[in-house]
């Protein structure tokens, strides 16, 4: 999970917040992680909503137990590279994050987009992404959805990624490889 965006700071990161506990008690056997972006505006309430009984974890994150035995991890923000492992592993996404609306298809992980609009379409039409706005409710159903039905799951994770297949550094080194002896370079 991520969620930072301005647009939704106040009630729809309240709501989403409200969501994610609403999954951590509804499926107890889920693992939740949320790295939680620095703004004041977004911790604070990440940690008034999601905050409850809470424990040092690994690494210094913030473990909690939701209501309902589900786990809920809150992290500090993580550098690029163990941030993008973490989406490797992964069953679903949720982010407000344009980036993470990329990067997520590519690893074929489903993505709810909780945002009332995204500038990136395409991953919607690819079927690889879900508009699930702000409305407890609707990210609640929408994530059920992924994690009780396993056809759904599967035709979300084998969209077609629509950012491409992660082979456009070779395909540059093969034209290059073919051009630039006919242009005398070596």
């Amino acid at each position: 999970m991520t969620g930072h965006r301005r647009e939704n700071l106040g009630p729809g990161l309240e709501n989403l917040c409200r969501a994610l506990g609403d999954l951590a008690a509804l499926y107890p056997d889920i693992q939740v992680v949320y790295p939680v972006h620095l703004n004041p505006r977004v911790q604070g309430p990440v940690f008034e909503i999601l905050g409850g009984r809470a424990g040092a974890g690994k690494g210094g994150s913030l473990q909690m137990e939701a209501p309902g035995g589900g786990r809920l991890a809150l992290l500090p923000p993580l550098p690029y590279a163990p941030f993008v492992f973490l989406l490797s592993q992964a069953y679903l996404v949720l982010t407000d994050s344009g980036g993470v609306q990329e990067e997520a298809p590519a690893l074929g992980k489903p993505v709810l987009v909780a945002r009332e609009i995204t500038e990136r379409p395409e991953v919607l039409q690819a079927g690889a992404a879900r508009l699930v706005g702000l409305n407890r409710e609707h990210i609640v159903r929408e994530a059920g959805e992924l994690l009780n039905n396993p056809e759904t799951y599967k035709k979300m994770a084998r969209a077609v990624n629509p950012y491409g297949d992660g082979q456009a550094a070779r395909r540059i080194v093969d034209i290059l490889e073919e051009k630039l002896p006919d242009l005398g370079v070596k």
